[in-house]
């Protein structure tokens, strides 16, 4: 898909700047938010996995369920 973009210069001619339509931009915005959302997920699922070895080696207490249910 080609989306219509418009550049916009300076005296010198370098870009500063870029004009597109509004709906493209919106759909820009959805698609961020959602990459942003699947990073927060991965990087909590990671640190959970990360607690999870920990509990089991030793290095941190574990947690019941009654007391992980009360942090929320």
């Amino acid at each position: 898909m080609k989306i219509p973009v418009q550049y916009v210069s300076d005296a010198q001619g370098n870009p500063q700047a870029v004009l597109l339509p509004l709906s493209e931009w919106e759909r820009i915005l959805n698609k961020l938010k959602k990459y942003e959302q699947t990073l927060k997920i991965r990087s909590d699922l990671k640190e959970a996995f990360e607690e999870v070895k920990a509990m089991k080696s030793g290095r941190i207490p574990e947690q019941t369920l009654s007391d992980f249910l009360n942090e929320l």
